[in-house]
């Protein structure tokens, strides 16, 4: 039986700790922060980590709304879906995240521009 990532990487805790990270770097981002203007985010954060730990093999407690539908009404942007990609790329390099896996969440985040990229870069 194949270890599932969220078992590899410690879990809950660990995962919780990343994104917190993540959002902590996003909100630095001047180019970024505009998007989270007059957002809860203590809620964003914790349906972020609930996503990110079924994605990766967790428990699927995430209640989240669709994609599409949460992102719709903020226009983002090629580059800034680029700009998150990359702050995450970091942030779970600097975690300690192999390289290989690093590409693996990356893969998901790809596969989900098509519901939250609303303008050309």
């Amino acid at each position: 039986m194949t270890q599932s990532l969220y078992d590899k990487y410690g879990g809950f805790a660990t995962i919780s700790a990343v994104v917190r990270r993540f959002y902590d770097k996003i909100l630095a981002s001047q180019a970024l922060r505009p998007y989270f203007d007059g957002v809860d985010m203590a809620r964003l954060i914790d349906h972020q980590v609930k996503f990110l730990c079924k994605v990766l093999g967790g428990p699927d407690n995430y209640t989240g709304r669709m994609l599409k539908a949460a992102h719709a009404h903020l226009n983002i942007t090629e580059a800034a879906f680029g700009d998150v990609a990359t702050l995450l790329k970091q942030t779970l390099e600097e975690s300690g995240v192999e390289p290989r896996d690093v590409d693996t969440v990356l893969g998901v985040v790809a596969s989900t521009r098509n519901d939250i990229v609303r303008q050309p870069a």
